[in-house]
């Protein structure tokens, strides 16, 4: 099996921090890493991450940016 394989059968996966990659179906997940629902061709996997990974920021800095924007709209000028 080679990467570059179109017919090949991969796994979507995702991490900790949601970002998404595809993993060869053959071979066990590493560590950090959880199947994401989504197995078949490179190609039906690549447009599976396009579509559901809107984000491309990761977890921990979406979460603090969140924080920053809730602290900043907590204080009110009067």
């Amino acid at each position: 099996m080679s990467w570059d394989d179109e017919n090949a059968e991969f796994d979507v996966v995702v991490n900790h921090e949601e970002q998404y990659s595809i993993w060869p179906s053959y071979k066990q997940i590493p560590g950090g890493w959880r199947a994401a629902g989504k197995r078949g061709k490179k190609s039906e996997c690549l447009a599976y991450i396009e579509e559901h990974w809107t984000d491309m920021r990761p977890l921990s800095l979406r979460q603090a940016m969140d924080g920053v924007a809730q602290g900043e709209s907590g204080q009110r000028s009067h």
